[in-house]
């Protein structure tokens, strides 16, 4: 019998040919991999793929083998700085440290949050390919803060279907560069993949649909502090959509920030954290929130540019 396997594109085969992406995520030589996608064998959001096409972030990547091949698995490895805001049988909320990706893939060799919770001993759901059972929604490597981690098949599935119908609360906290005006408001304006540069989102048409609601907390010399609520969950979605009016994040200089306050600051990452994750829980109804303090770099960040960036 074939094995379908279904994934969204991982972050590290963004921008790389089908050929090239397919041998590195399944472990093929590179003409297998051809033969695949030459064969009408490999889809990207429904649309079968050639060998030469490139893969797109957010996608969602189907692949027919005629032989199974084996899935990779995770490392349990300890990630320090990790900590565990809410646990129970269903779910486990983390606080994930800056530099800390979701879960393993190809083109990324660092800590992995799974790889952490296997570490640590704690049973995950093992709905989802292996490299990603538990995993209903991810964090960039480089932003810090809350993630939900699914325990148990139920809470795995009703988990997915919540961030799917946008259900979750989901809130962070952005320095943003300047003072947005209006001080308060909605940026819904879709995102795709950057026309030039690979590795970047943008606001482009025909891109994704993207709405991100923000609010001003806090207005000192030079930037803001913001308060973002996400109503979908695109890749780079808040760092692209503050490019895309003009008040990158402090410290993002992928996204056109000033450098050299990210210097003074000491800051080599966006200023962006989530501090904040509500949603009903899989079993009990009840709602469940958590809330996440600032991490070290951001708050020192922080205090400098309140003292005028000095």
């Amino acid at each position: 019998m074939p094995e379908v396997r279904s994934l969204p594109v991982p972050d590290g085969l963004v921008g790389e040919r089908v050929d090239a992406a397919l041998a590195r995520l399944l472990g093929l030589s590179r003409s297998r991999a051809a033969e695949l996608a030459t064969g009408g064998h490999v889809t990207l959001d429904g649309r079968t793929l050639g060998k030469s096409d490139r893969l797109v972030a957010d996608g969602w990547l189907e692949v027919t083998l005629p032989d199974a091949v084996p899935a990779a698995e995770p490392v349990p490895v300890p990630v320090e700085g990790m900590e565990i805001r809410y646990e129970d049988d269903d779910v486990v909320v983390v606080d994930k440290p800056v530099g800390v990706a979701a879960h393993p893939s190809p083109g990324w060799d660092g800590p992995t949050v799974i790889g952490a919770l296997a570490a640590a001993g704690h049973r995950i759901s093992t709905s989802g390919a292996a490299e990603r059972q538990g995993i209903v929604h991810r964090l960039d490597v480089g932003t810090s803060g809350l993630m939900v981690v699914a325990r148990s098949e139920r809470a795995y599935t009703a988990l997915k279907r919540a961030f799917k119908e946008r259900t979750v609360e989901k809130v962070y906290h952005a320095l943003v560069q300047g003072h947005p005006d209006p001080s308060a408001g909605t940026i819904d304006a879709p995102i795709g993949r950057h026309p030039s540069l690979d590795y970047k989102m943008a606001v482009v048409a025909g891109g994704k649909e993207s709405v991100t609601h923000y609010e001003t907390v806090e207005a000192m010399p030079g930037a803001s502090l913001l308060e973002i609520h996400l109503e979908t969950g695109r890749t780079h979605q808040i760092r692209a959509h503050m490019a895309a009016v003009r008040h990158p994040c402090v410290g993002d200089v992928t996204y056109g920030a000033d450098p050299r306050l990210a210097a003074r600051l000491s800051l080599s990452r966006q200023w962006l954290h989530a501090v904040r994750l509500g949603f009903e829980h899989p079993t009990t109804g009840q709602w469940i929130q958590v809330t996440s303090p600032y991490p070290e770099d951001l708050a020192a960040a922080l205090e400098t540019m309140r003292d005028g960036g000095r």
